[in-house]
């Protein structure tokens, strides 16, 4: 190594072995932790799989990690879907002097607080609410609507509205990438437009499509807030019952367990998104 490269790990080093003591070490601790088992306030450190057979044969686990897992998909695919036509009409059809002005309102939402929107959701959602008084008022239902909140739908919806932005601005990122002279020439070979869209235009989002489905999914799998919140019995998800584990039964164990499962699983599934949207795009992701 040269002396500028010493320098430099030098310099780099401090800050890099804090980040990862501050990253790896929670995760060494938890992973750690699901291999030991707990009596009230008795930690036993000998290691044993009984947490994991536990988790994995449990029904009542088996069922919360697959309703996470599906209602994580579900919001992911629906904001994705929502947030493409947004970013792609702020792209193409919205002049450059003005882009600006489109993703500071796109940005509007993240000035409130987090848990101020679930609660306008439950505002929204509720018995008596906005959405029952409207459809009262326009003669639609004679009576309130008890499914609207507090259910696994719920949940979809209030997420799917709270990462919104973060599926967009990937997407619009990867669009304003996009060449405009490949369009015109897909159009001047013959291409219609829906042709040039499927043909051109998607592929090359694709980076963006995937970082948006990423950026979505991963974070609603471990979602605490909104379950919480606006779940109900029926909408309640994996970390609602970790935090169950860690502090309601006292069973710091079996909610590492959790967590590592819910880790493991939710790498398994963003690889294998990853790989997919590659060979759909042809290796450009």
């Amino acid at each position: 190594m040269t002396q500028d490269s010493r320098r430099g790990l030098a310099l780099v080093a401090p800050p890099l072995g804090y980040a990862v003591a501050l990253l790896a070490g929670p995760l060494l601790a938890i992973f750690l932790f699901s291999f030991w088992t707990q009596d009230y306030l008795t930690i036993d450190r000998t290691p044993t799989l009984g947490n994991y057979r536990e988790a994995l044969s449990d029904p009542i686990y088996r069922t919360i990690m697959l309703r996470s897992l599906w209602i994580s998909a579900t919001v992911t695919i629906v904001t994705v879907i929502l947030a493409f036509p947004v970013a792609y009409y702020v792209s193409f059809r919205i002049r450059p002097d003005r882009k600006s002005f489109w993703l500071f309102l796109i940005t509007i939402p993240f000035w409130t607080s987090y848990l101020l929107r679930i609660f306008l959701w439950k505002v929204i959602l509720g018995y008596n609410g906005v959405m029952n008084s409207g459809l009262i008022g326009l003669r639609i239902i004679d009576e309130p609507l008890t499914a609207l909140l507090y259910n696994a739908n719920a949940v979809i919806i209030t997420l799917s509205h709270a990462f919104a932005p973060f599926a967009i601005l990937p997407i619009f990122v990867a669009l304003e990438k996009i060449d405009r002279a490949l369009l015109e020439a897909g159009r001047d070979l013959g291409e219609s437009a829906a042709t040039t869209f499927l043909r051109v235009t998607l592929p090359l989002a694709m980076p963006g499509v995937v970082a948006a489905l990423l950026i979505v999914f991963i974070p609603t799998v471990g979602d605490y807030v909104t379950p919480a919140q606006v779940g109900g019995s029926g909408g309640q998800m994996i970390a609602n019952m970790i935090q169950t584990q860690f502090l309601g039964l006292n069973n710091a164990p079996m909610g590492a367990t959790l967590a590592v499962i819910a880790m493991v699983l939710v790498t398994i599934i963003s690889l294998a998104t990853v790989w997919l949207a590659r060979r759909l795009a042809g290796g450009r992701t």
